[in-house]
């Protein structure tokens, strides 16, 4: 079954928000606290820190997250101050299901979803009956049937939306079969699937090039699947969150996102 927030998320509940430390949410403390995934959030946070922040007067903590859960809840519960690692449509979808009331304040940079595999070149060769595996989060899963969409390798219907999932399917020539992983274990499916749908930090952080290995990368066009910046509701102008948003959308940042990334993350904006 799909479902935004996983029982082993849930059981890890307690010994992440001890992990992640004492955020300033109360306001005590000038330094700002920020969760994010470690790749590409956690890196382009740190080249803040170290070339940007004590310039621009920012005092910046980064702590670092391995799912895509645990930064949402400690941010509405007041152990950070803003994370950066989801995208529009995944935080209205979590704050839906979860009740939380978190908001975005700038988009910095989209790290696109792509599609991995050991046994073809490309999505076209799929054999018949071939199992893909893709994330089973519901607005990443639609986000990866979407993108297979693209190509023609299935046909959704037309009113299927971002938290599309296998039952919006309205053709699958190939009579694919589809593997529903937390997004953090598919690319260690990639021996025993004909495909994996990867998010594009799990990709990098298993040594993956999304520019390089994927057989089909997203587009940057109309793609609504820019990493956030995002906060509690009620802190957008914390002076220390609008730092952040300039630093994040700054021609430094953009330029260190083009050299490191080299088109695997492409950043938005520019200062």
């Amino acid at each position: 079954m799909r479902k935004t927030v996983t029982a082993a998320a849930s059981v890890a509940l307690a010994l992440g928000l001890a992990a992640c430390g004492s955020g300033s949410g109360d306001g005590d403390d000038d330094s700002l606290v920020v969760g994010a995934t470690a790749v590409p959030a956690g890196e382009v946070l740190t080249y803040i820190k170290d070339n940007l922040a004590a310039k621009a007067g920012l005092d910046l903590e980064i702590k670092e997250f391995t799912d895509y859960v645990l930064p949402n809840t400690a941010l509405q519960e007041g152990s950070l101050d803003a994370n950066l690692y989801q995208n529009e449509p995944y935080l209205d979808d979590f704050n839906e299901s979860k009740g939380t009331d978190l908001v975005p304040v700038v988009d910095a940079y989209l790290p696109p979803m792509g599609v991995y595999s050991k046994k073809v070149a490309d999505v076209t060769e799929l054999a018949d009956g071939a199992t893909v595996a893709v994330p089973n989060d519901t607005t990443n899963e639609g986000r990866a049937l979407k993108l297979l969409a693209s190509q023609g390798v299935i046909t959704l219907k037309e009113d299927a939306g971002t938290d599309a999932s296998p039952a919006d399917i309205e053709a699958n020539p190939r009579h694919l079969k589809f593997k529903e992983l937390e997004p953090a274990q598919l690319p260690r499916s990639l021996d025993d699937v004909a495909a994996a749908v990867i998010n594009n930090n799990y990709a990098q952080d298993a040594g993956l090039s999304p520019t390089k290995d994927a057989v089909l990368l997203e587009s940057a066009k109309d793609n609504p699947y820019a990493n956030l910046l995002a906060v509690k509701r009620g802190n957008e102008d914390d002076p220390r969150v609008r730092k952040l948003a300039e630093l994040l959308t700054s021609a430094e940042v953009k330029k260190f996102i083009e050299d490191k990334y080299q088109g695997s993350v492409l950043p938005v904006g520019s200062g």
